[in-house]
């Protein structure tokens, strides 16, 4: 039965879906798992609809008005259209500010989803070395870009896609302790955030498998050179995305067929979960 408060096409829908249901379903087992960058194409989409499409919506509505009543002025009632007019005015320039203010966070949103998309698909060519590539796996509050399971161990991927600057060269320095570029300065330490992030998938799989796995955490600068002090024996790695299949190439085989796919499935299965808990069903 439907609510009270239910719309008609809530009704009408729902009365369809439920006959489709009793007879149709999913040929998909399971739901697919997460694409390079969806929490910040989220974040950037519900950015977009709150500060640029809803000004927009309420500008135009008003202007509507306004045009309505500057219509209806030149009929014999003549309607004074002036308090339509400065609502136009006043939700115009509301969204002219929210634009102008949310533009700059849309821009670097996208810089932002491009870079983990253009990593993810360069990690998707692991696989034909017998690694395993997730994206976007969604922690309490936070996400990890990519996770890396394979030969080499367990590897968390954070991407870092800054602007690079107009002249000079765009270098980075990590000498293991922390990350220096003349052009840039992070508003949070990524070092920190990448150790936090390694250290948490590190407890979800000895607490799924019952195993322990050693989690290295990567950070990758697509586009960057990376000048780095401390190479592949440092416990975290700063790295431009092509030299990491160099870099696990240099590290013996730790991991057996066996852990690899055990790691896989439990961190396939946790992705999932999440994304069944957080509503989204199969049509």
């Amino acid at each position: 039965m439907f609510s009270k408060n239910a719309t008609v096409a809530e009704i009408i829908t729902g009365g369809v879906m439920g006959k489709i249901n009793k007879t149709k379903r999913s040929p998909l087992k399971d739901k697919p798992l997460r694409y390079p960058g969806q929490s910040l194409l989220q974040q950037r989409n519900d950015l977009f609809d709150s500060k640029i499409l809803a000004p927009l919506v309420a500008a135009m509505m008003f202007t509507t008005l306004a045009g309505i009543e500057w219509l209806r002025y030149f009929r014999p009632s003549k309607p004074s259209p002036l308090a339509y007019t400065v609502l136009a005015f006043l939700a115009i320039a509301y969204f002219g500010y929210q634009s102008w203010k949310t533009l700059p966070q849309l821009k670097k949103m996208n810089q932002g989803i491009d870079g983990e998309k253009a990593v993810g698909q360069y990690l998707e060519r692991l696989r034909e070395d017998g690694y395993q590539v997730f994206h976007d796996v969604i922690g309490d509050g936070f996400n990890l870009d990519h996770v890396v399971i394979g030969p080499a161990g367990v590897f968390t991927v954070e991407t870092k896609t800054w602007s690079k600057p107009d002249r000079g060269s765009p270098k980075i320095v990590f000498d293991g302790e922390s990350i220096k570029s003349g052009y840039m300065k992070p508003n949070r330490d990524p070092l920190i955030q990448a150790r936090a992030q390694s250290a948490w998938l590190r407890q979800l799989l000895e607490e799924s498998t019952g195993k322990h796995y050693n989690v290295r955490p990567v950070i990758v600068f697509p586009g960057w050179f990376i000048e780095s002090t401390k190479g592949a024996n440092n416990k975290l790695w700063v790295l431009e995305p092509k030299a990491l299949p160099k870099f696990l190439s240099n590290v013996p085989d730790l991991m057996p067929v066996e852990d690899i796919k055990l790691a896989s499935y439990h961190l396939s299965r946790f992705v999932r979960s999440r994304e069944k808990n957080n509503g989204g069903a199969l049509l």
